[in-house]
């Protein structure tokens, strides 16, 4: 069993973004339109609730594409009425917030004679993409189109298809290779980001019931992506979506 005092993190948050897309054409600039992150706990090697689910409304390109339908189920229906980027971040803030994966911002008009109380420090966490796309390419680009910083948090991440190639001696490309080679059958719907997410989750919780060194800190520090430029560069590594 591994001493817990070891752990790297209290939790994987596992995340897959889904993206407008186009057939046959990349769509400048592609945006986030749904965004889900689901909880590990790296204490129990379970999934846990609550897990954070938005959609999120297209600004430059308003209509959901029939490809993009066809691809994701995500329906011009399932986009309406729905918040833009810059505030599903603030919801997704204020979700890390609930639940101590974050801690509250000093408010800047506070006075340094003001006495602040003590808060409990967040619980130590990393985020887990299937892929470098989600948070090398594509958070960098929508922030900039937003207008809003990459969250600190967000700029480091582990790519389990990195892991698992490496843990199973294959090359793992994509989803349904990873569920197939953790034994897993698909739950859900393929591209639904909710879906993926979970489904993902599930081989992370298998990785690392297997292998449980992935919880530790040396474990965990070869398989830590960082994003310095946090720019997406030309051509990067999924310009126009996810297929995998």
């Amino acid at each position: 069993m591994t001493d817990p005092s070891s752990l790297a993190v209290d939790y994987f948050l596992v995340l897959d973004f889904e993206a407008t897309c186009e057939e046959k054409r990349r769509l400048v600039p592609q945006e986030i339109i749904e965004w889900p992150v689901v909880k590990v706990n790296a204490h129990t090697c379970c999934i846990e609730d609550p897990a954070f689910h938005q959609y999120i409304a297209p600004q430059a390109h308003p209509t959901v594409t029939p490809f993009c339908t066809q691809l994701t189920g995500i329906t011009q229906e399932m986009v309406a009425g729905q918040p833009p980027f810059a505030e599903a971040l603030q919801r997704f803030t204020a979700w890390m917030i609930q639940n101590r994966l974050a801690a509250p911002a000093v408010p800047q008009d506070s006075s340094e004679e003001e006495e602040i109380t003590p808060t409990v420090p967040p619980l130590r966490s990393v985020f887990v993409t299937c892929g470098d796309w989600d948070l090398k390419t594509m958070l960098p680009a929508q922030c900039a189109v937003s207008g809003v910083e990459v969250p600190l948090a967000m700029r480091t991440w582990i790519n389990i298809k990195k892991v698992a190639s490496h843990c199973f001696s294959r090359r793992i490309d994509g989803m349904p290779a990873l569920l197939q080679r953790c034994g897993l059958s698909l739950e859900g719907r393929h591209h639904s980001g909710i879906d993926d997410a979970i489904n993902i989750a599930r081989c992370w919780v298998h990785l690392i019931k297997t292998y449980p060194e992935l919880r530790t800190a040396e474990g965990i520090a070869p398989w830590l992506t960082r994003n310095t430029a946090m720019v997406a560069p030309p051509g990067a590594e999924g310009s126009q979506g996810k297929i995998a």
